[in-house]
């Protein structure tokens, strides 16, 4: 062998000599063996310049590269020799030829085919974590740079045993880098934020690879990246194409990371951000928080993003013992969110979401929690919260969840300190709610399951409480914004109302349920003489009217005004302020209603009082009195002529040619009338008006005394001409349902209200008359069988003269048949089957 010229070609040699001529190369001195060496070494070798400084010579590089391509079989071995290279220039801290050796890592890696990429990415990623493991900054950003440009290479073949633990250690560590140099420091940073990037890139798309989502990885990645976007501001400009600082970076590395997260990936982010925020104690003040969520719900996929709603509020729930405003900033945080989650959050989603929000409320409210100012602020930010969520629901939703929370308002009836406190923070609730609600149908903005349980909150006995159910009918009666407009009590003009005819759907809103609002209102005005309560109630009523009134509904509304006036006079227990306010009230909405009606007769007759009350009773007129405030001396109420009277108002109607039968003879609203789950058939009404209607059908000259409907039937047939008929056909169905509605009504209230004895001295007479036609129809029928049997004596008697009849056989004149008992049906039914 020592014989052969260094200028031979050698050729291939089998595996069996190459430990031989290795030994030999390496043992040669001179240099003239390395013609021995593989072919890969010597063009490894020859990328190397003598001086250090004038770096990678590129002509040897593409005989490399070359070489490479045209045997990919040698690949592993030329990466192999590459990383031998490098050990020992790194042992000898030659870092030139390092530097070196990484750039044509780096470029054959970028030459390479897909297919052959595997055969030298185990060497090349051995040569970074060498680089990686070394103290030299420049070396770590260096090994960092072609683990990135590595990780945007797409293989076609993946690889099962390749593992990234190392990388995900070291390049985290990287992120917390301390050095005293300013700039070097963040480019230590950006390094180990840029290599995390490169691990998510290229482990997120290939699910044969170590899962990165485990536990201990996110640990690792999650606060490393919170911990740079800690330091500055997060906030990137748009003229930006690419990150230059640390925050940056992190931010977008952390939106990233995000959006490559999938249904069941997405509490392994959150878990470890939350573990961050409450280790640093990031809460309060919770600026960070609310950016750091709001990066996370914006990044997130849409379909996933109420699971950040949960997850926050299940970690609300492990923090229920801790300081009040640490829960504040939990809620706020909340509250900041809740909105970008409520587009894509539907049924039981949505709901449960609610359900949440409204036991944290209820566990704030309990016992466990002091009534503080802190707390006071967690409760509204929890509030604010569930308003946000339901604001970026529609409005059906919104109906569904005022619902919801209506269904968990305590009972009324129950009147502990800690029952009405949950009751005014649900109410409350709910009234947020009802602000971000646009009502349309009052049919829809009103369920009867809905309104039932609201019109009982608001015969409370708690002012508060009352105060906010006026407040939810405010907020959903209110469609034309005129809710500022009536805020004040007064009698004058009010110039900016809008106004707008009320649908058909809105009258029989009106025909079904207004009343109950309105008895429910008035009740509530008549408990004690509170100028909040006053207020809002007379705003409510203000905007019914402006909404609902029209020719087929005011009669219901006078009668709502004559009877607020009545308790006003009436009620022995209002103190005279209270009479005062109520009077003052009855006329401010009177000349309302006559303005938005378009009654000038109405406008007139009000304005005569108005005018009246000036000159006599100036106190029983807007503003209202306070209980705190001095009054005049004397605060004479009794006084007829100052009054709204019934049949100046129905004379108003009569004139603007609008029916007046209700007014006339309707009884008007008074105090501890039936709600709605009361206001149903009973069997007075059921009894009473089948009685009448059989008592009509069989003798129509027999009075009806509690206006049955046959009276109406009767007075309508009076006359059959054309006109009549016409007027008759022409009639509404629902009207003609109302009256009988309402007829029926007076019956049932006359039978609750009259006492037996009164009943049955006004139905006497009734029961005389029909017993007189029967007596007569029955005294007729005795005297045809008197005549009958007078004949048959005669007939017999001659019969006995002629010897035909004797004895027993014959009958007395003047007798009846039988007996001398009473006829059956001379006995009169005892009094007790009267009713």
């Amino acid at each position: 062998m020592s014989m052969i010229k260094c200028c031979f070609e050698p050729l291939e040699m089998p595996e069996f000599l190459d430990s031989f001529v290795k030994k030999c190369t390496e043992g040669c001195c001179c240099g003239c063996c390395s013609a021995l060496r593989p072919r890969y070494k010597r063009l490894v070798d020859n990328i190397f310049p003598a001086n250090p400084e004038d770096g990678l010579v590129k002509s040897n590089m593409e005989k490399l590269t070359f070489y490479s391509l045209r045997s990919p079989e040698k690949l592993d071995r030329i990466g192999e020799y590459l990383y031998q290279r490098a050990s020992k220039d790194i042992y000898r801290k030659r870092y030139k030829f390092v530097e070196i050796a990484m750039e044509a890592m780096d470029l054959l890696l970028m030459a390479c085919h897909a297919q052959i990429l595997n055969l030298f990415v185990e060497s090349f990623l051995r040569m970074v974590q060498k680089l990686l493991e070394d103290t030299n900054p420049t070396l770590q950003i260096m090994a960092t740079n072609s683990f990135v440009r590595f990780a945007n290479i797409e293989e076609d073949t993946p690889s099962y045993h390749r593992r990234y633990d190392f990388f995900i250690s070291k390049f985290s560590s990287m992120c917390y880098g301390n050095n005293d140099d300013m700039e070097l420091r963040d480019s230590i940073r950006m390094a180990g934020i840029k290599g995390l990037q490169g691990v998510i890139r290229k482990t997120v798309s290939d699910d044969l690879v170590a899962n990165i989502w485990e536990k201990q990885h996110m640990e690792k990645i999650v606060p490393s990246l919170l911990f740079n976007m800690q330091a500055g501001p997060s906030k990137s400009t748009d003229t930006e194409a690419t990150p230059s600082t640390p925050p940056l970076l992190a931010e977008a590395v952390l939106r990233e990371l995000v959006s490559r997260a999938s249904f069941g990936h997405i509490k392994s982010v959150l878990k470890p951000l939350l573990t961050h925020l409450d280790h640093h104690k990031l809460w309060v003040p919770n600026k960070f928080a609310i950016d750091t969520f709001r990066i996370v719900m914006i990044s997130i996929q849409p379909q996933y993003s109420y699971t950040v709603v949960e997850t926050l509020m299940s970690h609300l729930d492990q923090n229920l013992t801790s300081s009040p405003k640490t829960r504040t900033s939990l809620a706020v945080v909340l509250s900041k969110i809740i909105a970008i989650a409520a587009g894509e959050s539907v049924g039981p989603s949505a709901l449960d979401i609610i359900n949440n929000l409204l036991m944290h409320l209820k566990t704030s409210v309990s016992t466990k929690h002091e009534s503080t100012p802190e707390e006071t602020q967690y409760q509204e930010a929890l509030i604010n919260a569930l308003g946000e969520f339901a604001n970026h629901h529609p409005d059906y939703q919104k109906i569904e969840i005022m619902l919801f929370i209506m269904n968990t308002v305590p009972d009324p009836s129950n009147k502990s300190k800690g029952d009405q406190l949950l009751q005014n923070i649900l109410l409350k609730s709910l009234l947020k709610v009802g602000t971000q609600y646009r009502t349309v149908s009052f049919e829809k903005a009103f369920p009867v399951s809905f309104l039932q349980p609201l019109l009982k909150m608001a015969r409370a006995a708690s002012i508060p409480i009352r105060i906010i159910v006026m407040q939810i009918f405010q907020q959903l009666l209110d469609r034309h914004q005129n809710q500022h407009l009536l805020n004040v009590i007064s009698v004058s003009h009010y110039p900016t109302l809008t106004i707008e005819s009320p649908s058909r759907s809105d009258i029989l809103f009106t025909h079904k349920y207004g009343s109950n609002i309105l008895q429910a209102i008035i009740e509530s005005m008549s408990q004690e003489n509170h100028l909040e309560v006053l207020k809002s109630s007379y705003n409510t009523i203000a905007l019914v009217i402006v909404e609902m009134a029209c020719g087929e509904t005011v009669q219901e509304f006078l009668l709502f005004l004559l009877g607020l006036q009545q308790v006003a006079v009436t009620e022995v227990e209002l103190s005279p302020k209270h009479r005062c306010n109520l009077h003052s009230i009855a006329i401010s909405l009177l000349i309302l209603l006559g303005r938005c009606t378009g009654i000038g007769s109405l406008v007139e007759y009000v304005e005569k009082l108005i005018q009246a009350r000036k000159e006599e009773a100036s106190y029983l007129l807007p503003p209202l009195m306070d209980n705190d405030k001095s009054a005049p001396s004397t605060l004479n109420t009794n006084l007829p002529h100052l009054l709204i009277d019934k049949l100046a108002v129905a004379e108003c109607l009569q004139q603007a040619g609008l029916e007046s039968n209700r007014v006339q003879t309707g009884t008007p609203y008074a105090l501890n009338q039936t709600d709605i789950s009361a206001h149903r058939h009973s069997w007075v009404d059921t009894h009473s008006a089948v009685r009448n209607s059989v008592v009509d059908s069989s003798y129509n000259d027999i009075e009806s005394v509690s206006s049955s409907p046959g009276v109406q039937k009767r007075s309508l047939a009076s006359e059959y001409n054309f006109e009549s008929m016409k007027r008759v056909l022409a009639e509404p169905t629902e009207a003609s349902k109302r009256e009988a509605r309402e007829k029926q009504m007076a019956i049932g209230r006359t039978f609750r209200e009259t006492a037996f004895e009164d009943l049955v001295r006004r139905t006497e007479p009734k029961h005389d008359v029909i017993q007189n036609k029967l007596n007569e129809i029955f005294n007729a029928l005795s005297a045809e069988r008197q005549i009958s049997a007078t004949c048959s004596v005669q007939a017999g008697s001659l019969l006995a003269a002629n010897g035909g009849l004797s004895g027993p056989a014959m009958i007395e004149p003047g007798k009846h048949v039988g007996t001398g008992q009473r006829p059956i049906y001379e006995n009169n039914f005892p009094e007790l089957f009267f009713y």
